[in-house]
């Protein structure tokens, strides 16, 4: 009876770390910082709720929108985002190009939103 009971346990003890490791593996928020790390490209987001703010790696700068309900003809939607750059010593290098890949990124999730950008970046895309 003790040995039927520890293999059930062992039994449950491997299926449980199987679903931890997969959940690991798929969890976003790891995925973001692994981007983040290497330098390339991600959008974490979660479009379903309105209130979280979304993030993008990009380059190896971490950027970050804050998003604005509001209504459109029909709807009530996105349609104010206002971006920052977690670190904007991270910017160097960045052309206007950059940020208007950024914005037609963020357009794909969020067509009606109007986005504005923080200092310095507002400044970069306002003069040219």
């Amino acid at each position: 009876m003790i040995v039927i009971l520890i293999r059930f346990l062992v039994l449950a003890l491997v299926v449980y770390l199987f679903y931890r490791g997969i959940a690991y593996l798929l969890d976003p928020k790891r995925k973001l910082d692994d981007a983040y790390e290497k330098g390339s490209y991600y959008f974490y987001d979660d479009v379903k709720n309105v209130r979280k703010n979304f993030f993008i790696s990009y380059k190896g700068a971490l950027f970050e929108g804050e998003k604005y309900l509001g209504t459109t003809d029909n709807a009530f939607e996105v349609v104010s985002i206002f971006v920052w750059a977690k670190d904007t010593m991270k910017l160097q290098g960045f052309t206007r190009d950059d940020f208007l890949f950024l914005e037609k990124e963020i357009l794909m999730n969020y067509g009606d939103a109007n986005i504005s950008w923080k200092n310095p970046i507002e400044q970069l895309m306002k003069d040219q």
